[in-house]
């Protein structure tokens, strides 16, 4: 399984942005993904899981704020970011599972298989 992201860049306090996570692989929509961040510094934290069936979880840092969303006819998974604030600031990743189960909770990086190369969202106060 491969995953490409797009999107990200540089926004002001109170913008938008739009992430994008393209995968390969024949039974997308078998798979548990995520979007994870790591700023510079601290450790990696799951931002928003979405399962295969559409259940999805948001860290309370985020929540009302960002929406995860998919798209299994194209294979993509989407993250949208309102009202960013500075201390979104960070390298975000997709990740998914591939359809390969692993124990853990959504918001372990260890629940996932595979990840994409990241895409840096700065936010300016």
């Amino acid at each position: 399984v491969q995953l490409v992201e797009s999107g990200g860049g540089s926004v002001q306090a109170g913008g938008s942005l739009r992430l994008s996570c393209a995968a390969s692989g024949s039974t997308y929509n078998r798979y548990d993904m995520a979007w994870f961040r790591q700023a510079p510094g601290k450790e990696r934290e799951g931002v928003t899981f979405i399962s295969s069936y559409g259940g999805t979880n948001y860290a309370d840092s985020v929540k009302g704020r960002f929406t995860i969303s998919k798209d299994n006819a194209k294979n993509t998974l989407y993250l949208q970011m309102n009202r960013l604030k500075p201390e979104d600031t960070a390298m975000y990743y997709c990740a998914t599972d591939g359809g390969i189960r692993r124990s853990g909770y959504w918001w372990t990086p260890g629940r996932f298989n595979y990840w994409g190369q990241g895409s840096q969202v700065t936010v300016s106060s």
